[in-house]
């Protein structure tokens, strides 16, 4: 797959066209016009957000055992401008419903320079107004999804739609899908653990990650030495579902057998909390498998 800007916008007045052309899908592709199969369900029930309050790269300390060394322009992040990775958090505060329970909760969407034109959106939450304001002027050349709950994907259609951008998800995640966007929207790109595709300049590798969900994965880009761990792996922990986990010995399989395998300096970025790297959860993987 491969997203570039299209010379669309002819004039200022002009609003913003599609995003870019796709090319021949990579192996681990279904096109996104395939019926999912009775096990393509997500691993629970998704949920509707509501949105409370925004915010634009807010600073936290990591939890747990973890030294990741912030960058001294990641600061800055709060001006809603990139760091010098080139990578943008929009934080947004929304409604977790799980089981028939509301959570609150606050979602990470992570914006990624993909070249001078265009980026990469990652996990759109609750607010789109938000993630766009922090898009600018910049065309949205992808949306891609970590799983299908609704922290991860309740902007997407709003922020696509901008710039008539695709939209990509595991296949696995479509039930979840339809029970925030219903039918009528689904992705454009049903994905799977172990391919790649390529936005602007940067070729995006796509891990698979089960454990919160059936169809989670990660988005690792290592031209930024970034890996987009969504729910699966946080500052200090694996990550939970309104608070527990689903199936928490995949999840660690899914941590210690794909994710730290990544280089130690990779940069860790959830959907949830502050960053860390690779190297700092690897000192505190022993103690998830052998609580003691």
């Amino acid at each position: 797959m491969f997203w570039k800007r299209k010379d669309k916008r002819k004039s200022d007045g002009e609003a913003g066209g599609s995003a870019a052309a796709t090319a021949d899908p990579p192996q681990g592709h279904t096109p996104g016009d395939s019926d999912d199969t009775p096990e393509a369900e997500a691993g629970a029930d998704d949920a509707t957000g509501e949105t409370s309050k925004t915010g634009t790269g807010e600073d936290a300390d990591a939890a747990g055992d973890t030294d990741a060394a912030q960058d001294p322009q990641d600061a800055e992040a709060g001006t809603g401008r990139a760091d010098s990775d080139g990578i943008q958090r929009v934080t947004t505060d929304g409604v977790l419903r799980l089981d028939n329970v509301e959570h609150d909760t606050s979602s990470h969407t992570w914006i990624v320079e993909a070249d001078d034109d265009g980026v990469l959106v990652i996990d759109p939450a609750h607010d789109s107004q938000a993630i766009l304001d922090a898009v600018g002027d910049r065309e949205i050349y992808l949306v891609a999804c970590t799983n299908g709950y609704n922290t991860h994907i309740s902007a997407a259609v709003e922020v696509a739609e901008r710039d008539d951008a695709p939209i990509a998800l595991h296949r696995r995640e479509l039930r979840a899908w339809r029970r925030t966007h219903g039918a009528e929207y689904r992705p454009d790109h049903e994905i799977e653990g172990g391919g790649s595709f390529t936005v602007g300049d940067l070729e995006v590798d796509i891990l698979p990650v089960p454990g919160t969900s059936a169809g989670s994965v990660a988005y690792y880009v290592p031209e930024r030495g970034a890996v987009f761990s969504g729910d699966t792996l946080r500052a200090g922990e694996p990550g939970t579902v309104g608070g527990g986990y689903l199936d928490y010995t995949g999840q660690l399989s899914s941590i210690g057998e794909v994710l730290l395998t990544l280089p130690p300096d990779t940069r860790v970025l959830p959907d949830n909390g502050p960053e860390t790297t690779v190297e700092a959860e690897t000192r505190n993987f022993d103690a998830w498998v052998s609580p003691g």
